[in-house]
C-alpha cells in the first residue's frame, strides 16, 4: 500500500472515530524525505474525558514488512477510539513510525538505517553503554539514546515532550519463525497479561517454550522479558506501569493477526483505566 493511501484513509478512519465527540486529533509529529518523497509520521491523539485520567501509547509498524499492527489500527480505530472514551482512557497512538519501509515491505527504511526501535543505553561502568542488559544485570543509570534513524528520533524527540503513559503497547510481527504463532514481550505483573495472550490464542496459537525472534526464546507461558532498549523498554523505564509488546508471526492469516492485535489494544485500554503510572525505576 502506498503511504499516502495509507494517511487518508486512516485520518477518514479517525473523523469516523470523532463523530459525535470532543478531543480526537490526527496530526503529524514530523515528517522523513526518503528518494526526494516527503513521508508524514502521524499521530493520533484522544484527550481523556477528565484531565489527569491515565493515557495509553500505542506503536506500531516500525518494521516495514510486518503491516498486521499499522493495519489493525487503520481498521479498528473507531472501535479503539469508542472503547477508549468508554473507560475514560486518554490514547496516543503513532499507526506508522517507518512509512517507507511500509510501503516498500522492508524491515528498515529506504535509506536502510538501522536498527530502527532503539531509544536507550544503560551506562553498565562508568562511562559504558550498552543498548541491552540481562533480566538480573545491574546498571548505574538508563539514559534517552537519540542516535538512532531519522524516524527513531522524531518518535523519541515526540515521546519525550508527554509525561509516562500508564500503559504503552508495541505491536509487531515475526518473520523468524515458521507457522501461525503469537506471543509476547512484556514488562511488569504478567498476571495482568495472560488473559489477553488466552484471548489471541483463539486465533493462533501460543509460541510457548521455543525460540522465537532474533535469538531469543520464550517461557513455558509464551511470555519473553527483555531489555533491549526498544520502545517498550523505553515506556516501561520511564514508568508506565503495564507495558507489553505482542508479536504474531508473519504467516500468522492477516486477519488473525489484526483480530489479536485489537485484543491487545482493547485490554491495554482496560489496563489504563485501572492503574496510573509509577515512578521511574532509574532516573535517566
Amino acid at each position: 500500500m502506498e503511504h499516502a493511501d495509507y494517511v487518508a484513509r486512516f485520518r477518514a478512519r479517525a473523523a469516523e472515530a470523532g463523530a459525535g465527540g470532543a478531543g480526537l486529533e490526527v496530526s503529524e509529529y514530523g515528517a522523513v524525505i526518503e528518494g526526494g518523497k516527503r513521508y508524514p509520521l502521524l499521530k493520533l491523539t484522544l484527550l481523556a474525558a477528565v484531565p489527569g485520567r491515565p493515557r495509553l501509547t500505542v506503536t506500531s509498524g516500525f518494521h516495514g514488512e510486518e503491516p498486521a499492527g499499522p493495519l489493525a489500527l487503520l481498521e479498528g480505530a473507531p472501535g479503539i477510539v469508542a472503547h477508549a472514551r468508554a473507560r475514560g482512557v486518554g490514547l496516543t497512538i503513532y499507526p506508522c513510525a517507518n512509512p517507507s519501509g511500509f510501503e516498500d515491505g522492508t524491515r528498515y527504511n529506504r535509506s536502510g538505517e538501522r536498527p530502527n526501535n532503539d531509544f536507550l543505553r544503560y551506562e553498565v561502568a562508568p562511562g559504558v553503554l550498552r543498548g541491552e542488559i540481562g533480566p538480573d544485570e545491574r546498571f548505574e543509570r538508563w539514559v534517552p539514546f537519540a542516535g538512532g534513524p531519522k524516524e527513531t528520533r522524531a518518535l523519541l524527540a515526540d515521546l519525550e515532550r508527554d509525561d509516562a503513559p500508564a500503559a504503552a503497547l508495541d505491536i509487531h510481527q515475526d518473520a523468524d519463525v515458521a507457522g501461525p504463532h503469537v506471543y509476547a514481550y512484556i514488562f511488569g505483573d504478567r498476571a495482568a497479561y495472560r488473559p489477553l495472550l488466552a484471548a489471541a490464542a483463539r486465533h493462533a496459537p501460543i509460541a510457548a517454550g521455543r525460540a522465537v525472534g532474533a535469538g531469543g526464546a520464550t517461557d513455558a507461558e509464551g511470555f519473553i522479558v527483555s531489555h533491549d532498549g526498544s520502545v517498550s523498554d523505553y515506556l516501561a523505564r520511564r514508568g508506565a506501569r503495564h507495558v507489553a509488546a505482542v508479536e504474531t508471526s508473519v504467516d500468522t492469516p492477516l486477519a488473525a493477526a489484526i483480530a489479536i492485535d485489537l485484543i491487545w489494544v482493547r485490554g491495554f485500554i482496560d489496563l489504563a483505566a485501572t492503574s496510573a503510572p509509577a515512578a521511574a525505576a532509574t532516573p535517566a
